[in-house]
C-alpha cells in the first residue's frame, strides 16, 4: 500500500490531492476511472495515508500509528466496501456499509473515509440510496468511487463528485519500473510494457504470466512460420484460439508489432527500434524477402481484420482472410 512517492505516473492526479490537503479543500466524493490495474486504489489509500497520517503534511510519514493501522489493514476509519455478488453491488450493501454508518463520528482521526472498489456495478437502487448520503454528507466523510466505466453512474452521482481520470503510462516509465524494481531483463521490459498499453498492473502481470509466454511463445512460432505452413495448419490455429477463448484483439496487437518490426528494420536498419528485439534475426530475413507494397498489404489486412471483427463479422473467417493474405506474401 504506496504513498505518493510511491506510485509511478499519475503526476496531476497526485498534486491535486496534495494541494487539497495543504489548502484544507477536500472534496466529500472522488471518482478515480481507468482500466483494471492502472493504480486507482493505490492513489486512494495513498491520499488516504495522507490525511489520516499524524504528521499533517502532504506527504504520508508511513511511521506513525495511524500511517501503520492503514498498511496494516486495521484503521476503524478506514472503510472499504465490499459485496457478495460478483456481478452487482446491490442496495443493501450500500445501506448496511455506507448509510447505516456514516453518521457515527470517525473513531480516531478527522476524517472517515469509504472506499467503494469497482463501483459500476452499483445498481441504480444503490446509485439511488447512496445519492441521499452524498447530498447531505458529515464534514468528516469522503468517498471514493473506483471505477473501470464512469458512465454507468447515474448523471447525479457523476455531478457531485470530483472526477479524475487515469491516463496511460509512458511506455519508458513501465519500462524504468520492471528493470528497475523487478530486474526484468531490457528486450523483455520492452515486449510487456508495449502489451501492456501504458497500464504499470497489467505490465506487472503480464511479466509473471506463464499464460503470456505461452501465447507468446505460439504467437512467435505463427510468425516465423506463416510463409511455409500449409492452410490446414494455419486453420488450426484458428479453432485452437475458438476453443481456448483466446484474446483475439491480443494476437492481432501481436501480429500488427511484428510486422511493424520487419517495416521500422527494413527502413531503419536499427535494431534498438525493435520490440522484438530478440528476435532480429528472424525479422531480418523476412523484411530482406519483402517489399513495402506487400507489407503495406499485410498491415492493410491487419487492420480490416479488426474492422470485421469490430462489426461483428465471422470471427473464423476474418482470421483466415487475414492469415492467407499473410502466407500469400
Amino acid at each position: 500500500m504506496p504513498g505518493f512517492d510511491d506510485i509511478i505516473g499519475h503526476d496531476w492526479i497526485k498534486e491535486h490531492y496534495q494541494r487539497a490537503i495543504r489548502q484544507k479543500k477536500i472534496s466529500h466524493a472522488y471518482i478515480l476511472s481507468g482500466e483494471k490495474g492502472m493504480g486507482k486504489k493505490s492513489l486512494a489509500y495513498a491520499f488516504s495515508l495522507s490525511l489520516f497520517c499524524q504528521q499533517k503534511e502532504d506527504k504520508p510519514c508511513l511511521c506513525c500509528p495511524a500511517c501503520k493501522k492503514i498498511l496494516s489493514n486495521n484503521h476503524p476509519d478506514l472503510i472499504k466496501v465490499s459485496h457478495e455478488k460478483v456481478s452487482s453491488i446491490g442496495v443493501d450493501d450500500i445501506r448496511e456499509q455506507i448509510n447505516d454508518t456514516i453518521l457515527i463520528m470517525p473513531y480516531s482521526s478527522s476524517y472517515k473515509i469509504y472506499i467503494v472498489d469497482e463501483a459500476e456495478k452499483m445498481t441504480v437502487q444503490a446509485q439511488n440510496a447512496l445519492l441521499k448520503t452524498m447530498e447531505e454528507p458529515p464534514g468528516y466523510a469522503i468517498l471514493f468511487l473506483l471505477t473501470t466505466n464512469p458512465e454507468l453512474f447515474l448523471p447525479t452521482i457523476l455531478s457531485r463528485c470530483v472526477h479524475l481520470k487515469l491516463k496511460p503510462l509512458k511506455d519508458s516509465e513501465i519500462k524504468k519500473y520492471l528493470t528497475k524494481t523487478l530486474k526484468i531483463s531490457e528486450d523483455r521490459a520492452d515486449i510487456y510494457s508495449t502489451f501492456a498499453r501504458g497500464n504499470l498492473g497489467k505490465a506487472i502481470s503480464i511479466a509473471s504470466s506463464e499464460s503470456f509466454q505461452v501465447f507468446y511463445e505460439e504467437m512467435m512460432q505463427l510468425m516465423k512460420s506463416i510463409h511455409s505452413i500449409d492452410i490446414s495448419e494455419i486453420l488450426e490455429y484458428i479453432r485452437k484460439w475458438k476453443e481456448e477463448k483466446t484474446d483475439i484483439q491480443e494476437c492481432l496487437n501481436f501480429i500488427q508489432m511484428w510486422y511493424r518490426d520487419v517495416l521500422i528494420l527494413k527502413t531503419t536498419q536499427k535494431r534498438e527500434l525493435l520490440i522484438f528485439k530478440e528476435e532480429y534475426a528472424a525479422i531480418k530475413i523476412i523484411g530482406e524477402k519483402s517489399n513495402y507494397i506487400w507489407l503495406g498489404k499485410i498491415l492493410d489486412s491487419i487492420n480490416e481484420a479488426q474492422m470485421r471483427l469490430n462489426s461483428n463479422v465471422n470471427m473464423e473467417l476474418a482470421l483466415e482472410l487475414m492469415l492467407l493474405a499473410m502466407k500469400e506474401g
